[in-house]
């Protein structure tokens, strides 16, 4: 199963060091049946990139909470055995959890399949995003129009031998 954990730089950092993401338990996001059923489509592709976005809002909140770090998003993709990451089933379709997963235990860095960053261009967006997402949270249109241009920014694929390049 292909899950999609949210970092932030110096979390990918740690991760490399490491050589594992964790420690656990780990929030990721998946392809989960909330999310085929919120997305409504069958094409796994499409509903891999709604779970990519997702794990996307989750490293802006991350940035959110920590004002030092650079302000670039940073989603790994990890492939996991079934079983191994649970969906809450009383997550519905209108729950900021959707598609969201938990992971028990660290996983190691070797079962990543790429990983996607935030171009050098985007954090600036990305930085107002972050600044902004505690007054879009409480029903701020304008606040939210601010969220929302981070999103039209594009996550960069990188190999996962590329992230010493990434992390240095």
């Amino acid at each position: 199963m292909r899950v999609y954990v949210p970092l932030t730089l110096p979390g990918l950092a740690e991760a490399h060091k490491a050589g594992e993401i964790g420690p656990g338990p780990l929030t990721a996001y998946a392809v989960t049946p909330a999310l085929r059923e919120w997305y409504v489509s069958d094409d796994l592709e499409e509903l891999e990139y709604a779970a990519l976005n997702r794990a996307a809002a989750a490293s802006l909140r991350s940035l959110a909470g920590d004002p030092d770090v650079p302000r670039r998003r940073v989603v790994v993709a990890v492939d996991v055995p079934g079983g191994v990451a649970t969906a809450d089933p009383a997550a519905g379709l209108g729950s900021a959890s959707l598609g969201e997963v938990r992971i028990a235990t660290a996983v190691p860095l070797e079962k990543a399949a790429s990983v996607h960053v935030d171009s050098e261009e985007a954090e600036g967006d990305v930085a107002a995003a972050a600044d902004a997402l505690g007054a879009a949270d409480h029903g701020d249109d304008d606040a939210q129009f601010i969220v929302d241009g981070a999103e039209d920014h594009e996550l960069l694929w990188y190999g996962v031998q590329e992230i010493p390049g990434l992390v240095d």
